[in-house]
């Protein structure tokens, strides 16, 4: 096994914890850090410190902000009576840059996922609920990834809103199952928009 000075390997352990991190990249990325320029390696270190400080939930939609309310539930023009649920703050970003939707977002924070005892209060349902207790909400659409845990996350919030009048509806399954919504191009994210049906 190869011997690193301690605080080389120390990053190189925190490096290997971040997602799509193996050992060898967290390797390859520890070195390419120690010979970064003094006041690049201090940007970074600042930038991840000032993220950690500064971003927080948005009150409304649980969404990643340095400003709460964030400037989707700021926004006065986009329509307030549709809210589309997703998995985590990266696919708001995937649905906006399809430019075809319009109304507001509320952010999950994972999927039911019994296997990672992940249950339905472990993620933020209960803030969904609140938001539909006014008569604003007309319509719900479901863009959970269209994975197992997804589904079910998607049926399970599905049966709690129903019964309340509300429309609820899936984006259409254009999506490849097993794919996750971030990386997909914008002209698939507005068909599946355009064709998402009622469950």
């Amino acid at each position: 096994m190869e011997q690193y000075a301690l605080p080389i390997a120390n990053l190189i352990e925190q490096l290997s914890h971040l997602p799509g991190i193996g050992r060898k990249t967290a390797q390859r990325l520890a070195f390419y850090i120690l010979e970064m320029e003094d006041i690049d390696a201090e940007k970074l270190s600042k930038s991840i410190i000032e993220a950690k400080d500064k971003i927080r939930l948005c009150s409304i939609c649980c969404n990643l902000t340095d400003e709460d309310p964030c400037n989707i539930c700021r926004d006065n023009i986009r329509d307030k009576s549709i809210i589309c649920v997703v998995e985590g703050a990266k696919d708001i970003i995937a649905m906006e840059k399809s430019r075809e939707y319009k109304g507001q977002y509320h952010v999950l924070h994972g999927v039911i996922s019994p296997m990672d005892n992940v249950g339905p209060n472990d993620i933020k349902i209960k803030e969904l609920l609140d938001r539909l207790s006014n008569d604003e909400v007309k319509e719900i659409i479901l863009a959970t990834n269209p994975t197992v845990e997804g589904e079910a996350t998607a049926l399970y919030i599905s049966r709690l809103v129903k019964p309340l009048g509300i429309k609820v509806t899936r984006i259409a399954h254009g999506i490849p199952i097993g794919g996750d919504l971030e990386y997909f191009d914008e002209i698939t994210i507005a068909k599946a928009i355009d064709n998402r049906r009622e469950i």
